[in-house]
């Protein structure tokens, strides 16, 4: 039996592998920069953020249909089934897309099929959130909101991501403000290579119920008290804090030190094509590498169920099978 989590930190657009990359560039006809395979994957070694999103950016330009976002998500699902992910609460880019010339409508609604036929398929349940770029203006942010609302896309909430330093939240404060009126859940990046300062903005000015990344935190004591007495999630994502270089090595990750804390963190797998593995992978990591018990392994677990946006009958169900887990795990291990 895998352990029962609910994912909460993942990119639509970070799941796809090179090899569908590759396949959908030729199907689609778009010309990429890559001659093959190999040269595609040389590129997977980047020194901060920025250079792992312009790779990003320039690979999703191969999405160009209903059908392709249809068929990205569920091979996530596919995917994630068996990493143990009976949740998921999926980030998509809207400007990433729209401003290639794709309808909204075409993109939520592949994405929609896919999430249908993967709780149907394989029994994961699901929530959808479009992620505004904090690189571009916030009015571009509002104008694709408004959209959202005016023409009723099914989606459930917004986000904030992209490139961190220099791009702090309070930009965005009116969209956040219009999104949390018309009845969306708000969750914003912040602290992850932005200052524990970002992390205040975003639960201040943005009034967010989760923070993505979030490690900065720990520089700023009167921040963690405050954190741990509200619960406030954080989604933690191993392999890419040390693909991103946000940290050295595993062995430095802050992880069991945010749990030791008290903080109410969990572990997602942000973009798990880019960054050497799926919420499976990032478990192993660090439980291989900082110790982790099954104890806190089911904290984790637990955690992210906790931190999700399923309703109370939804939670307790996930949390009971995490403790049937544990049981079969034993908690000593």
């Amino acid at each position: 039996m895998k352990l029962p989590v609910a994912e909460l930190h993942i990119h639509l657009e970070g799941t796809l592998e090179p090899e569908a990359i590759l396949r959908l560039a030729e199907q689609n006809d778009i010309k990429l920069p890559w001659p093959s395979l190999e040269h595609l994957r040389e590129q997977y070694e980047f020194s901060n953020l920025q250079s792992f999103l312009d790779l990003f950016y320039t690979n999703l330009a191969v999405l160009r249909t209903r059908a392709d976002f249809h068929e990205i998500t569920l091979a996530y699902l596919r995917r994630s089934d068996a990493a143990g992910v009976r949740h998921v609460e999926l980030f998509f880019d809207p400007q990433a897309h729209q401003e290639r010339g794709i309808e909204l409508g075409e993109v939520i609604g592949g994405i929609r099929a896919g999430l249908k036929e993967g709780e149907e398929r394989f029994g994961i349940t699901h929530k959808l959130i479009a992620c505004f770029w904090r690189h571009a203006p916030a009015e571009s942010a509002m104008e694709i909101l408004r959209t959202l609302v005016a023409e009723g896309h099914d989606v459930d909430g917004i986000g904030l991501d992209s490139s961190e330093l220099g791009y702090p939240p309070i930009l965005f404060q009116d969209v956040f403000a219009y999104a949390r009126a018309n009845g969306m859940h708000v969750v914003a990046h912040a602290g992850e290579e932005g200052p524990p300062e970002y992390i205040i903005q975003a639960l201040d000015l943005l009034k967010v119920k989760r923070i993505d990344h979030g490690i900065r935190c720990l520089e700023d004591d009167a921040l963690v008290q405050r954190l741990v007495k509200e619960r406030m999630p954080l989604t933690v994502c191993p392999l890419s804090n040390v693909r991103l270089r946000t940290v050295n090595t595993m062995a430095d990750h802050p992880l069991k030190t945010m749990l030791d804390r008290g903080l109410n963190v969990s572990i997602h797998s942000d973009d798990p094509a880019y960054f050497g593995g799926y919420l499976d992978a990032n478990f192993e990591a660090v439980k291989r590498e900082l110790g982790l018990s099954t104890s806190e392994q089911a904290t984790l677990a637990k955690n992210s169920i906790e931190s999700s946006f399923l309703d109370e009958a939804g939670k307790s169900s996930l949390t009971a099978q995490v403790d049937e887990w544990l049981a079969a795990e034993g908690q000593d291990r």
